[in-house]
């Protein structure tokens, strides 16, 4: 049975975002224009909430501390980017209640900021950094259907008028990346087969990803797999009768896919 039209309008939408390299913070890129487009389009969240790609734990966490600082969890890059701060408050309270409802297994890090993978896009989304933010870690030792699960318990929150941000990349090699020439065949291949199991509604099959492709092209999208991982947390609060946007289609550094997509 299909939901009343009026709950349906005002549930929040949810998305994940290809971060790609953390220059996006300080350039003017097709990327960032999109984040823009997003923060100016979508319904003003009460809060928002960000699976990053750069916060694995054992056991899942949630940000506690009313005033995050900025992390610049990378390096090698000019000093305006670390120059870059992102004031955005936090919500201990939120953070309680989400841990509660989540089970008792979800501890709140009181301690813990916002990594690249949140404020490189929240700078471009909402700039005067005025919205609550928390940050949800990734257990990596769970299944991608184990993710997915924990993405279901964050669900509800898009009926109270908070926007869940999934933040990391399709395809992620930072060991083959190069600045000059096209994509490479293979992470070309895995994007457009993830991107056909999206469009579909086949959650299933983007879970079991390894059996998509090849072994080989499985391994040379993913090293590691903590930038594919945030994706199964955001499908997992997605509905069957919402539409899906796919936006940036496009593999950057020839190793680096920036497909982004909206749920709602």
């Amino acid at each position: 049975m299909s939901e009343p039209q009026s709950a349906v309008s005002s549930r929040m939408p949810a998305i994940f975002v290809g971060h790609g390299s953390p220059m996006n913070a300080i350039e003017e890129t097709a990327y960032t224009r999109q984040w823009q487009q997003w923060g100016q389009q979508l319904p003003v969240p009460k809060a928002i909430l960000v699976v990053s790609a750069h916060w694995l734990t054992y056991g899942t966490a949630i940000t506690g501390a009313a005033k995050p600082e900025t992390i610049h969890d990378f390096g090698g890059f000019p000093a305006q980017l670390y120059a870059q701060q992102y004031p955005a408050p936090g919500d201990p309270q939120l953070a309680h209640q989400l841990a509660k409802m989540m089970g008792a297994n979800v501890i709140v890090d009181d301690t813990r900021g916002l990594d690249h993978g949140v404020w490189s896009v929240l700078m471009h989304m909402y700039p005067q950094a005025e919205i609550p933010v928390l940050q949800l870690s990734i257990d990596p030792r769970l299944t991608p259907q184990q993710q997915y699960a924990v993405g279901r318990k964050l669900r509800p929150l898009r009926d109270q008028g908070i926007l869940i941000v999934a933040s990391g990349n399709v395809v992620h090699n930072l060991r083959v990346m190069r600045f000059d020439g096209p994509a490479y065949p293979w992470a070309q291949e895995f994007t457009d087969m993830i991107t056909t199991k999206l469009q579909s509604h086949d959650d299933a099959a983007v879970l079991d990803y390894e059996n998509l492709v090849s072994p080989q092209v499985a391994q040379m999208c993913h090293p590691t797999d903590d930038h594919l991982q945030p994706l199964f947390y955001l499908l997992g609060t997605g509905y069957d009768d919402e539409p899906r946007q796919l936006f940036d289609n496009s593999i950057d550094l020839r190793a680096i896919a920036m497909l982004s997509i909206q749920l709602g």
